[in-house]
């Protein structure tokens, strides 16, 4: 869970509009459960629809100018293409859109998941007593996602061709096969039983990615990592070295820009595996 934004005046205007998406979409807000996204970008809370379904009502910001893309569409593309998952995915009710000030705002609302997710932070800091069954059922959603047919990207090939030889060190490696990707598969994203949230960065990616990330967002829990790699055995061989690649690359990034650095030492430690790999 982040903080909302620094800006006391942007974040009061956050909850003006989260307040007023509500009342448009006849909503009710319910206190308390308050969530902030990164930077402040995201503010989301419990609701309840006018016939008193448990709902999730969640705001996001942006500069008028870029309030569109894979990003801005994702949550309502992810409904149209994908559906529920089986149940594994919310359910979205519905969108409401304003602009005011050279600022977008969309708010979401769906289906409430009761359950807490499994970590306030992206990072796993200790391991959970995860089911096997939550194991199998997590592996059998990504097996179906990979499958599905899109046109939406989660990582571009030149993205892929400029951080990975900068952070890990070797050539882009070729990837074996691209599918179908949620894109962004951390700790703070899940939920048991089973539910994956946070749908807007979803699109095809170099195979393994999303194990890849969940691997990494475990490293400072060895047991986990272990039981990613178990769940996902193309981990670790060469039809997953490009995400792989693509994932060390990406949180390397992000710890040069001064977030997650906590994962420095065991990113590092698994770029050095992953350039050992390296035909």
């Amino acid at each position: 869970m982040y903080s909302p934004p620094s800006d006391p005046a942007a974040e009061q205007r956050m909850r003006a509009h989260h307040q007023r998406a509500a009342k448009a979409m006849a909503a009710t807000v319910e206190p308390g459960g308050e969530f902030w996204g990164w930077a402040g970008r995201t503010l989301g809370a419990p609701a309840r629809t006018v016939d008193g379904t448990p709902a999730w009502l969640r705001l996001v910001s942006q500069s008028e100018a870029r309030a569109t893309g894979k990003l801005w569409e994702g949550a309502w593309e992810a409904q149209r293409m994908l559906g529920d998952l089986d149940g594994r995915r919310p359910t979205l009710i519905g969108l409401h859109d304003v602009a005011e000030d050279g600022v977008a705002y969309r708010a979401e609302l769906s289906v409430r998941v009761e359950e807490p997710v499994l970590s306030d932070d992206p990072i796993l800091r200790q391991d959970l007593p995860l089911s096997d069954q939550w194991w199998a059922d997590l592996a059998q959603t990504l097996q179906k996602l990979a499958a599905a047919s899109t046109d939406r990207i989660a990582v571009r090939q030149q993205y892929m061709e400029r951080v990975i030889p900068q952070f890990v060190g070797i050539p882009a490696p070729q990837a074996a096969s691209w599918s179908t990707a949620h894109g962004d598969l951390h700790w703070a994203n899940l939920v048991s039983p089973l539910r994956i949230l946070d749908w807007e960065g979803w699109g095809t990616a170099p195979a393994g990615f999303d194990g890849a990330m969940l691997y990494a967002y475990s490293l400072l829990c060895p047991a986990t990592a272990a039981r990613v790699r178990e769940t996902f055995p193309m981990l670790g061989g060469p039809e997953a070295l490009a995400g792989e690649a693509t994932v060390c690359a990406m949180l390397l990034q992000t710890v040069d820009r001064g977030d997650n650095t906590v994962l420095h030492d065991p990113l590092r430690a698994w770029a050095q595996e992953i350039r050992r790999r390296c035909p």
